[in-house]
């Protein structure tokens, strides 16, 4: 069952029989668990030939109005006013997924153990995304978040010192995870790789107010390390 603060914006955002068609197309996505196209249009319960329903679906997708501003983010902020008391600590990750030639940049909602999709696109080229397409899509969310304290998440893609201190200066919090080659400055003009630093299985280290970064130092950070117990002849 769609919520009902999903279906009163849906109806305010679409004609009728636009209304009617997201109300088929969305229960149908869930139960066949594709979003291809021709699939979609083959099991569409419309009284047409397959190709009338195909072209059907496209014109409905190519709407102007059914944009992630204008449908999605309503909602997010509705969901936000409603479940989040103003202040409250969120968590956002930032993710990126590719499946053959296509690449796409996440930016999601941690909330109770799930990834609640925030802000989605497709970049123009493959492999890793670059720092503007990651500002880019962070700064489309932004503003949902004004009232709320933010943490953003990071695996390694992420560990830029740039996209920190970008982060920094909008008053976000982050926690981006350090590639094991990255250098840090131990002591006055000393550095080491964090590889090198001698953590063993089962120990945890915290550093505050370090530089970072051998060539072009960045200062200020705080270094969290931890190494979990071995298990399995492995450990992270």
């Amino acid at each position: 069952m769609i919520p009902t603060f999903y279906l009163i914006h849906l109806k305010n955002q679409l004609s009728s029989a636009q209304f009617k068609l997201i109300g088929i197309l969305l229960p149908l996505i869930q139960s066949e668990k594709q979003v291809r196209l021709e699939r979609l249009s083959r099991v569409f319960p419309y009284p047409i030939t397959t190709e009338s329903r195909r072209r059907k679906l496209q014109i409905f997708l190519d709407l102007p109005n059914l944009t992630i501003s204008l449908i999605w983010f309503p909602l997010i902020t509705y969901w936000l006013t409603t479940y989040c008391p103003i202040g409250t600590r969120l968590s956002r990750s930032i993710d990126r997924s590719q499946w053959g030639r296509i690449n796409l940049f996440m930016v999601s909602l941690i909330w109770e153990r799930r990834a609640i999709p925030l802000y989605w696109s497709l970049l123009p080229k493959l492999g890793n995304s670059s720092f503007e397409s990651q500002t880019t899509n962070l700064q489309q969310v932004l503003p949902l978040f004004s009232e709320y304290k933010v943490i953003v998440l990071g695996d390694r893609e992420f560990c830029s010192v740039d996209l920190g201190n970008w982060l920094r200066e909008k008053g976000v919090s982050f926690c981006l995870r350090l590639k094991k080659n990255h250098c840090i400055e131990t002591e006055h003009l000393v550095w080491q790789r964090l590889d090198e630093l001698g953590i063993v299985p089962g120990t945890s280290l915290y550093c505050q107010g370090k530089r970072v970064r051998k060539t072009r130092p960045a200062t200020g950070f705080d270094i969290a390390f931890l190494r979990k117990m071995r298990y399995n002849n492995s450990s992270e």
